[in-house]
């Protein structure tokens, strides 16, 4: 006997969990997503929702703008060139680990 399919509904948090999560006003908050800092889906009503992963990126933002005085252009460009970094980080691990061939060979 087969178990009925449940749906999968995405894990998310709406702007005040995001907030009160990365210790920002929701204002700031929605400030970084009309920015295009923080990615965000809108639903039918407007409401905003966030991935998990969210206030770890506000509070990143936060940071990087008090701590090196970066404006929100700079601190984009910062966080685009980490992740670049991180997935080059991976890869190169994958590639030492023998799991895969480099493209360059």
């Amino acid at each position: 006997m087969s178990s009925p399919l449940l749906p999968v509904v995405p894990v998310r948090l709406d702007l005040e969990m995001v907030a009160a999560a990365s210790g920002v006003h929701p204002e700031l908050l929605q400030r970084f997503v009309e920015l295009g800092l923080v990615p965000a889906s809108v639903d039918g009503t407007g409401r905003l929702w966030f991935t998990p992963a969210a206030p770890e990126l506000v509070r990143r933002i936060v940071r990087l703008h008090a701590d090196l005085s970066l404006n929100y252009t700079a601190v984009a460009l910062v966080i685009d060139l980490l992740a670049r970094i991180d997935v080059l980080e991976s890869r190169r691990w994958v590639i030492r680990s023998g799991k895969e061939t480099p493209s360059w060979r």
